[in-house]
């Protein structure tokens, strides 16, 4: 496809910066060595949870393909290098990525530890949108060592579609006048936001395309998939009016941890040091929001794979350890059929900043809340209706925690820092 200047004059202009192979890329920077070898990032070889989380380029061509076991990775490539993950070092390196992107434009919103939009609509720049993303993927390259791929459109939609166009070192425009060219020829599966079951729902509709998509009766979508019919009818017809909002890394309905055990067990004591174990993970992550839940969840996957949520409304909101091991463990033991037990994970959901919680205390549990928190102070507040401050912890959280995965958003304003 021919790339020309997106006019600013028109309407926006989104950028989706999204780094390739992220994890094997920094370490590649890291040692040069590793650069233009077959590379995993995966678990321990040793244990069964030995996952690729993800590869190089040189390994894929391989074969070897994200959430493939090692085993079966070696299998395909018996020269791939295979790595456990540093994430204080791709903590690092997504830092140093965001706050490259922040020097451009304030309009910065990271979704994850390796991507993130721009809205560059209001920068001024002698460069055009294109330039400007050359310049900038050229800059991140020489500066960080690490390769990205940039998507250009009017809307965050479009933008994340056509970062996924071209890679490695991709810059690809999307313009709405071209959809029909771009990218409704594109299999639905392809679609950012339709998942493998959704796909499946709408190719037995004879929805096989994006463009069929766009062009489907939104009132049977809606009838089909609800609320989400309608919206991704207007993603396919390049609507997408969401702004790139930096402050959404602020937003959160849930918090969670899960995690595979070395083997399949129906040892209680083994799961109950498991349940420990992720509830302390869940306790910390919330600290660092300074947040409590009002909902807890278990997930429990058998030997066969088979996977089963359950979750409980809880009358107050929780945060401590062992509160959420409490609940946790006798949702897991409601719920367990007594089969070896392959991973838990535990969530804490209907999740809120403390000092947005307006909670219908009692005395007593006032009195519990206080003790924990150190708010004795706030007694006095009682009688107006608990000022707005009185869940506010009053001790640092420490943060030096490593994320466990790419996904969890705690760091993702380090670069303000």
């Amino acid at each position: 496809m021919k790339l020309t200047a997106i006019n600013p004059q028109k309407g926006r202009v989104i950028f989706h910066i999204d780094m390739n192979c992220f994890y094997a890329s920094v370490e590649a920077a890291y040692n040069t060595a590793l650069k233009g070898k077959p590379l995993a990032i995966a678990g321990n070889p040793e244990e069964r949870k030995g996952i690729v989380v993800t590869s190089s380029y040189e390994a894929r061509k391989k074969g070897v393909k994200t959430t493939m076991t090692i085993w079966q990775a070696k299998k395909n490539c018996p020269e791939l290098i295979i790595m456990p993950p540093n994430f204080e070092r791709y903590r690092a390196a997504s830092r140093e990525l965001f706050r490259i992107l922040s020097e451009i434009t304030p309009d910065v919103q990271p979704v994850s530890i390796d991507e993130g939009y721009m809205d560059i609509t209001n920068v001024n720049s002698e460069l055009s949108p294109l330039d400007l993303a050359d310049e900038l993927q050229k800059r991140i390259l020489d500066e960080l060592d690490l390769p990205c791929s940039i998507g250009i459109a009017p809307n965050k939609f479009l933008a994340k579609m056509a970062s996924d166009m071209k890679k490695p070192l991709g810059i690809t425009v999307l313009r709405k006048r071209e959809l029909h060219l771009t990218l409704w020829p594109l299999p639905i599966g392809e679609m950012y936001g339709v998942g493998e079951k959704t796909a499946a729902k709408l190719v037995e509709k004879g929805i096989e395309t994006i463009g069929d998509l766009a062009n489907y009766d939104a009132y049977e979508l809606k009838q089909m998939l609800g609320i989400n019919g309608e919206r991704l009818k207007n993603r396919a017809n390049g609507i997408d009016n969401r702004p790139v909002d930096p402050e959404a890394i602020f937003e959160f309905k849930s918090i969670g941890s899960s995690q595979t055990l070395p083997f399949d067990t129906v040892d209680e004591q083994e799961i109950r040091k498991l349940i420990a174990v992720l509830s302390e993970n869940v306790e910390r992550r919330m600290g660092r929001k300074n947040a409590a839940g009002q909902s807890i969840q278990i997930m429990i996957r058998y030997q066969d794979r088979k996977t089963i949520t359950r979750s409980k409304k809880l009358y107050r909101y929780i945060d401590a350890k062992d509160e959420i091991m409490h609940e946790a463990e006798e949702l897991f033991h409601k719920h367990w059929n007594q089969e070896p037990v392959r991973l838990l994970g535990i969530t804490v959901q209907d999740v809120e900043v403390k000092k947005n919680i307006a909670t219908q205390l009692d005395l007593f549990t006032y009195e519990r809340e206080a003790e924990k928190e150190k708010l004795y102070q706030a007694i006095e507040g009682l009688s107006e209706k608990y000022g707005k401050d009185v869940f506010k912890k009053l001790d640092a959280v420490n943060d030096d925690d490593q994320p466990r995965t790419s996904f969890q958003k705690d760091f993702l304003d380090d670069y303000k820092k």
